[in-house]
């Protein structure tokens, strides 16, 4: 069932769309605070985003932007300011689609359908790994803590993608290096070392104390939560 975040600050719309999408199958939730939409949306993980411009706080095209850096879920914009400007904007911030207000329900439902058709019958939706509130995306190779990008090296994302991937099971140090060296880096055991404790700096520079913890004599391990 595919699941549909509606940012709509006007709730008569945004309780008609939603039973409205409900009706064909789906699930949806309606954004209530419109000062955490984007922590609403890693909370909730949608299959899509209706995207209202104008809102409270900050507008649709911040928010768009928002989860375009954690995210290439699609968004599709729906709003009454429907002129070139607007719609060039909302295309170039990361919206998939435009939806011009007042509308028809079935023809809202007919482009929601068509553009969850073409993200996940082709190609599928992004790939993340996710733990204690960070989000890998394995399509960027990017890391996000709370909706805020943090640098990696190359080797630092495949030894926190290793270890991700593997959650509750400890991995040795010859297993990391060993996956480093399919990807054409070679790393020496002090080079291993070196790479492990930045990226626990980093991580705990984030608020992420204990991500990693060190298997004394076997290697390195992410709990499960």
């Amino acid at each position: 069932m595919y699941r549909i975040m509606i940012v709509e600050d006007d709730e008569v719309i945004g309780a008609a769309i939603g039973r409205h999408l409900e009706s064909w199958g789906m699930e949806t939730y309606t954004v209530r605070d419109f000062r955490r939409v984007a922590e609403e949306f890693l909370a909730w993980k949608p299959h899509l985003v209706l995207m209202d411009l104008s809102l409270p706080f900050f507008n649709g095209y911040h928010w768009c932007q928002e989860i375009r850096k954690v995210s290439r879920v699609p968004i599709i914009f729906i709003s009454s300011a429907a002129d070139n400007m607007n719609i060039v904007m909302a295309m170039n911030v990361g919206g998939d689609d435009f939806v011009v207000k007042p509308f028809s329900l079935e023809v809202l439902t007919a482009k929601v359908q068509a553009v969850l058709r073409r993200t996940y019958d082709f190609g599928g939706p992004a790939e993340t790994l996710e733990h204690m509130g960070a989000v890998l995306d394995l399509d960027a190779g990017s890391l996000y803590v709370d909706g805020e990008r943090l640098e990696l090296t190359k080797n630092e994302y495949r030894i926190l993608k290793t270890l991700m991937e593997n959650k509750g099971k400890t991995v040795s140090r010859e297993a990391l290096m060993n996956r480093l060296w399919e990807t054409d880096s070679y790393v020496d055991d002090n080079t291993l070392t070196v790479n492990v404790t930045r990226l626990r700096k980093k991580l705990s520079e984030a608020g992420l104390t204990d991500f990693i913890i060190t298997k004394k004599g076997l290697g390195y391990r992410i709990e499960r939560e």
